[in-house]
């Protein structure tokens, strides 16, 4: 792990422009953290813990991190929304592909990291021993500044039990433990081939897509479980995620044409069979007001509560490369991988 300049240093009497409220328990944290310093922002990292929670109550809409605060714009605790301001503030390095079609299937790939893959990361970290009560002693220490509580297995297995619980909520529940399985074995599978053959997923420099999934495989190689998996079948994105930590540009974007051989089979074989059916499933269940939402998807039947959020988030993206559609090169990309039919 890098050092931040960002990390709190008692030697410091200014404090920086921008303060990122976070945790290392947070993949949302992790990518706007790996994502200020690609664009070599200065900024102030503070670890949300019991000292510092007035302080965050009083600036927060929600109640999880990230938040960042910025010189110029509102507090802000969407990612997505945190990374597109501030490519919009600090352009260089890039990290916008340089043609439509792959800034759009950049954008896709973002949203299915946030919205799809989390539920995999949740799922791995919650949903089994020792993976479960690991987790929620890494939390309680940092609640307690880096520390681990004297009196701590009381705590320990009371947050263990909160997280459990919300396994529902996020889908990542029992009756889908299967599917979300074979997701993320069959993903893991074609990205490291993917990446076995590019330094990032767009070539030489990295993308939102980037940030966004290298913070959920952060997280999951925080975990013994999925950890030991990757390890073992991933090792090109075991890599990868080593390399985000701190990313640097490379060379420039690569075009399409050469990424296509690679990049081709993780829409058509992964997104169009499992994110993108439940996502449409979800934005209507949304747009109905519906309490629950069934999407069919590779390997059965997904059900979980309707998530507004993630619905919100994927009809952003949806008009996004609706209004790209005029591309030829997205056009034929999204139809050649059977994705089309989610944009018309």
């Amino acid at each position: 792990m890098p050092t931040d300049r960002a990390e709190h240093n008692e030697s410091r009497m200014i404090m920086s422009d921008y303060r990122l409220f976070g945790a290392d328990t947070s993949p949302y944290s992790q990518k706007v953290r790996a994502f200020l310093r690609y664009k070599n922002v200065d900024f102030d990292w503070v670890a949300r813990s019991r000292e510092n929670e007035e302080e965050f109550q009083a600036l927060a809409q929600v109640a999880t991190v990230p938040l960042l605060i910025s010189p110029t714009r509102p507090a802000n605790q969407d990612s997505t929304a945190i990374i597109s301001g501030l490519e919009a503030d600090h352009p260089e390095p890039s990290a916008v592909p340089d043609e439509v079609a792959t800034s759009m299937l950049a954008l896709l790939l973002e949203d299915y990291a946030d919205e799809w893959l989390n539920k995999t990361m949740f799922q791995e970290r919650w949903g089994q021993k020792p993976d479960r009560e690991d987790a929620a002693l890494r939390v309680l220490v940092q609640l307690y500044g880096g520390k681990r509580p004297r009196a701590y297995k009381k705590a320990r297995d009371q947050i263990a039990e909160r997280m459990a619980d919300r396994l529902k909520l996020v889908g990542a529940n029992e009756s889908n433990a299967d599917i979300l399985k074979a997701s993320f074995e069959r993903f893991s599978t074609l990205l490291n081939a993917h990446l076995k053959e590019h330094l990032y997923i767009f070539g030489g420099r990295p993308s939102a897509a980037d940030f966004a999934l290298y913070a959920q495989f952060q997280q999951m190689m925080m975990d013994k479980t999925p950890a030991k998996w990757l390890t073992e079948h991933a090792p090109f994105i075991v890599a990868w995620i080593e390399n985000m930590e701190d990313p640097k540009p490379g060379a420039p974007f690569a075009s399409l044409e050469a990424l296509a051989p690679t990049l081709a089979p993780i829409f058509a074989d992964e997104l169009c069979k499992t994110y993108l059916p439940w996502a449409k499933a979800n934005s209507k269940a949304a747009e109905r007001g519906d309490k629950d939402v069934s999407a069919s998807v590779e390997g059965g039947t997904f059900e979980q509560s309707t998530q507004n959020y993630a619905a919100a988030a994927y009809d952003s993206v949806r008009k996004a490369l609706g209004s790209a559609m005029e591309d030829e090169a997205l056009k034929t990309f999204l139809k050649d991988a059977g994705c089309a039919r989610f944009f018309g």
